[in-house]
């Protein structure tokens, strides 16, 4: 019997400029229809010059990799993606593409801040989890374009996202009311105010997650998170729709209701992007002390462990306080001490695909595991 020949390696500069390439050329999209694809909440964090001189990086750096990646006979495909993308790109415009003044519309759509979040997020982790992973896990493992797809989603989403969340929210906040408290609390320096607010967030969270393990409706939803089997900066992505609206409007509720400020409240949000990220990258980095104070990657792994005893811990995104608050405190004191497998422990419960990933908790006649022992 004749062995399988081996599956070539993929290469690193083709997967990059395909990347680079499909960004620049929705970069340029956003350019010339700007109010309907770029959020005018993400508008006011960057400016033209920046978004152009990003979008000139990124068409170069895809020419150029794609390029070497085609004179190298490695990924010739995938790397003619990236280079016919960016020559797209080009054509339409490129980084001296015109636009005319931004209109007002209803409802747009995220994509500039899909662009620009997609590419600073792979160009910090990528590098660091090659370097300090604890496991050798290739950014192109398996299920990486299902969570690009929730990567897309959540971000392009991210207006009818807040639209759903303040719809939620609102009504039940302005019927709550207590002005000397909402005093209290508006009276304190910023830096106060964000770190009270990230201690009541984080409690308001870690009880509904901890439902999310308990309730099996609930468990549905959340199983699509604990689906991924490989843990890394894009692991973090894949959420339900219903669980995202459910869970930021379980947060942004007790925010609302006591009153802090927009300048506390945007920190807090900057905070859940980035650490919602680093907790799930694969950085076998050892923090000792730290891991007890701050919620890092081999806490939050020991969340996803495919492991009885640590199903029912660990529910904090923020803070171990919490955890430690709510009897759900678990780490293993060795530093370097880390989960042998991640999933969900019924793996045939979980479909693969972003649809089919949305779907399941709807359709009946399969058995769920509820994730708790």
């Amino acid at each position: 019997m004749t062995p399988a020949a081996p599956r070539p390696r993929r290469s690193f500069f083709a997967y990059a400029s395909a990347l680079l390439g499909l960004l620049s050329l929705l970069a340029v999209l956003c350019f010339h229809f700007p109010q309907l694809l770029t959020s005018k909440e993400f508008r006011v964090v960057y400016t033209e010059v920046f978004a152009r001189h990003l979008l000139l990086v990124g068409l170069v750096a895809a020419f150029v990799l794609g390029t070497l990646a085609i004179l190298r006979d490695r990924n010739k495909r995938v790397a003619t993606i990236g280079v016919g993308a960016a020559t797209l790109a080009v054509l339409l415009g490129g980084s001296n593409v015109q636009f005319d003044a931004i209109g007002q519309t209803p409802y747009s759509l995220g994509l500039d801040w899909f662009v620009i979040s997609l590419f600073f997020s792979a160009l910090v982790f990528v590098p660091l989890e090659h370097y300090l992973g604890k496991r050798r896990i290739s950014p192109l493992r398996p299920g990486w374009r299902t969570d690009v797809a929730y990567f897309f989603m959540s971000h392009v989403l991210v207006q009818f996202i807040l639209i759903l969340v303040t719809a939620s929210t609102s009504t039940i906040a302005g019927l709550a009311a207590f002005p000397g408290l909402k005093t209290a609390i508006q009276s304190l320096p910023v830096w106060a105010q964000f770190l009270i607010a990230v201690l009541i967030a984080d409690l308001a969270q870690a009880l509904l997650h901890r439902a999310y393990h308990n309730i099996p409706w609930l468990w549905r939803f959340h199983a699509v998170h604990h689906s991924s089997r490989e843990m890394d900066w894009l692991a973090g992505s894949r959420i339900h729709f219903v669980e995202i609206v459910l869970t930021r409007s379980a947060v942004l509720l007790p925010l609302l209701i006591l009153g802090f400020s927009t300048p506390a409240v945007n920190a807090y949000v900057i905070l859940v992007g980035l650490q919602a990220v680093l907790a799930h990258a694969n950085l076998g980095i050892r923090f000792g002390w730290l891991e007890y104070v701050l919620v890092l990657p081999r806490y939050h792994h020991w969340h996803h462990a495919r492991q009885y005893e640590y199903i029912d811990v660990n529910y904090a995104i923020h803070l171990p306080l919490v955890d430690m608050l709510m009897g759900t405190f678990k780490l293993p004191r060795e530093g370097d001490a880390w989960p042998a497998e991640y999933g969900v422990m019924k793996l045939e419960t979980v479909p693969r695909g972003i649809v089919e990933q949305h779907l399941m908790p709807f359709r009946g006649g399969r058995t769920y595991d509820d994730h708790v022992a």
